[in-house]
């Protein structure tokens, strides 16, 4: 393992490099066994978690124990063919949605009070 951190580059990362994968494109009938023999090749894997509901299904969470290997397998796998679906492998933004909710809902109250709206519908 030491060898393995030694042939690393020191280089920084950017910032939006993280050990979670969001994976979306997946073909519906993946298994847990094909998510890991696809990803694990890149690394050491923590987790995979497959979307199971009608809004989640084709969508997958992959977390690596180590960053740089979630940051190889990012680059080698986004765009990757798997039973004719090309997969779409980003990094995991977890403050981004929450963020985004928030600054429309800032927003829309700014509106309301700007165009003295209330809200609500009557």
């Amino acid at each position: 393992m030491t060898a393995n951190l030694a042939s690393r580059p020191l280089a920084r990362l950017p910032p939006e490099v993280n050990r979670t994968l969001y994976v979306r494109n997946l073909p519906f009938n993946v298994s847990s066994e094909d998510m890991h023999e696809i990803f694990g090749k890149y690394g050491a894997l923590r987790q995979i978690r497959l979307g199971t509901t009608k809004a989640t299904k084709g969508t997958a969470y992959v977390v690596y124990e180590d960053i740089h290997d979630a940051k190889q397998a990012c680059e080698h796998l986004s765009g990757f063919n798997v039973a004719n679906r090309y997969l779409i492998v980003l990094y995991h933004q977890s403050g981004k949605a929450t963020q985004s909710v928030e600054r429309r809902a800032a927003e829309t109250a700014r509106l309301q009070r700007e165009h003295g709206v209330s809200g609500t519908q009557t």
